[in-house]
């Protein structure tokens, strides 16, 4: 699915959210108490997709947890903002592709994500009524995140984005640029949700991140070459912008392919949440 595409149906759902509030409040009530919305916690794990991982291999996990607010628009529809912190980063060493592990590349990256989604119940749900305590949902969204990879040489940290390892800033490329370390996401995920008591919920939930960035692992386009500009006197960032030495001969040479431009780089994340139930009380209508 395109980027416009998944923008477009996101502000399309978020618009019928909020068109159907009105409705939808009234239909929300149990013996006088309405069910407003949670606000919880979610802890669990993160993986990435992209040019390190091009076969979708989910064998590198790593931590992630989050909160969020989840305001309720009736049994069935509910709008939510969240914050999510996740750990991603994968090796061209866990590749079976000759190339790839050739390559020899690797990055890690922290996530910093807010995102804003709909939440679309199967299943009439409403934890102030015993009848309708539990439901599979679908969400969607928009969301922005910060990201800046990094890899470790003999044991020391470098951060990959000031080095320009595919020649950005360089004289050699004038067209490519720094690339930014903010980029959007748009969260695509399934979950379920169980009420345990009358104050709190449990829930599981696969969220998928379609991502407008092909750097957050730093590798998208061509080798800059060992003569590039951006390395010279920098003997770090030749070793960085071409790992391949550390099996022999150096593959990268300017011009080579070194990652696939073609397709944006993506994440998931698989998480068990806690929330806690915000209810109302409205005296019964006489009507």
């Amino acid at each position: 699915m395109r980027i416009k595409q998944v923008v477009f149906i996101t502000i399309s759902v978020l618009l019928f959210i909020a068109a159907y509030n009105n409705k939808a409040n009234a239909q929300s009530m149990y013996n006088g108490m309405r069910h407003d919305g949670e606000f919880g916690i979610a802890l669990g794990a993160a993986h990435y997709f992209g040019d390190l991982n091009t076969r979708a291999r989910i064998n590198r996990p790593k931590i992630a947890f989050g909160a969020f607010y989840r305001k309720q628009f009736g049994d069935y529809i509910a709008a939510r903002i969240s914050a999510t912190f996740a750990q991603v980063g994968y090796s061209d060493v866990y590749s079976k592709n000759e190339f790839q592990r050739l390559r020899n590349l690797s990055f890690n990256s922290n996530i910093f994500e807010v995102a804003l989604q709909g939440d679309f119940n199967f299943f009439k749900f409403n934890p102030i009524d015993p009848n309708y305590r539990f439901t599979p949902y679908v969400t969607l969204g928009v969301g922005v995140f910060g990201f800046n990879p990094y890899t470790y040489l003999g044991g020391k940290k470098y951060y990959l984005q000031p080095i320009g390892t595919e020649g950005q800033g360089s004289v050699e490329y004038p067209d490519r640029k720094k690339y930014s370390l903010t980029a959007l996401c748009f969260p695509l995920g399934v979950g379920i949700k169980y009420n345990i008591t009358d104050q709190m919920n449990i829930g599981f939930e696969i969220t998928h991140r379609f991502t407008t960035t092909d750097y957050l692992d730093d590798v998208s386009k061509t080798y800059a070459g060992r003569n590039n500009s951006n390395f010279s006197g920098k003997p770090i960032a030749l070793q960085l912008q071409d790992r391949s030495y550390e099996f022999g001969t150096p593959i990268g040479e300017a011009g080579r392919q070194r990652g696939f431009s073609g397709q944006k780089d993506q994440y998931i994340t698989a998480m068990i949440s806690l929330t806690f139930n915000l209810s109302s009380y409205s005296c019964p209508s006489s009507k």
